[in-house]
């Protein structure tokens, strides 16, 4: 039995580009290829993205605001990101991004609603 599980993205700095949702299992978390991507118009202040037929489980989430268009979290030389970045659960990001438990959200049979923050590290 599939579920709905609907994210508010908060902070978005302005309207360019477009918010990316990555809703990701343990196995693939941090870096591997998320099973659920899904993409929203970005607006100033915040987006609510829908993941529609997310089986039940627990999985961390990663947002990025891709201001340009160009399908990738643009970043520094020092690998510092350039555009917003958020996780499930307002989880911190120090030198890494947070571990899968302090990300992850549970689905439910009938679904869920959170809700995540951008931060921006650089200017626009």
């Amino acid at each position: 039995m599939a579920a709905a599980l609907m994210v508010t993205v908060q902070g978005v700095r302005n309207g360019d580009g477009r918010i990316v949702l990555a809703v990701c299992a343990e196995e693939t978390y941090p870096a591997g290829r998320c099973a659920f991507r899904i993409t929203a118009p970005a607006a100033e202040g915040s987006v609510r993205v829908a993941v529609p037929d997310l089986p039940p489980g627990t999985y961390a989430l990663r947002a990025y605001h891709d201001e340009n268009g160009n399908g990738q979290l643009d970043r520094n030389l020092l690998g510092v990101p350039r555009e917003g970045l958020g996780f499930g659960n307002d989880a911190p990001v120090l030198l890494a991004p947070p571990s899968f438990r302090d990300a992850a959200v549970t689905v439910g049979e009938d679904g869920v609603e959170t809700a995540l923050t951008l931060r921006y590290w650089i200017s626009p």
